[in-house]
């Protein structure tokens, strides 16, 4: 019976510890807790939040200087949220595979290799 106890209290204490962090609510040592963000970024955040709330997370990437697609997918799973929510990276243009490629190569007069197209 105390080991479930004492199994449930630890489970509780992590859920507190890994609690989202949103970013329009953050005090300096909220955004400070997050792995990724020290001083300058947090100065920089509460400037750009002093001027209007992030409404999403491609407002946060474009308003706060340092913060690119990865940066905020790192942050994101580190508990850092923009109106609740999980950052969502975009979705990547997929590349062309090697028939496409060599469908693309033949209509243009080149060789195509696995890496790039070259001319003969």
């Amino acid at each position: 019976m105390f080991k479930q106890l004492l199994a449930g209290f630890m489970a509780l204490v992590a859920s507190l510890s890994m609690a989202a962090v949103d970013v329009n609510k953050a005090t300096v040592a909220d955004l400070d807790s997050i792995k990724g963000i020290g001083p300058g970024t947090s100065a920089k955040i509460l400037e750009a939040r002093g001027k209007a709330p992030f409404k999403n997370w491609e407002d946060f990437i474009a308003r706060v200087p340092g913060i690119g697609d990865k940066k905020a997918a790192k942050l994101s799973a580190e508990g850092l949220t923009v109106e609740g929510e999980a950052y969502k990276r975009p979705a990547m243009a997929a590349k062309p595979d090697k028939a496409e490629k060599v469908a693309n190569a033949k209509s243009t007069g080149t060789k195509a290799t696995d890496n790039k197209v070259q001319k003969p």
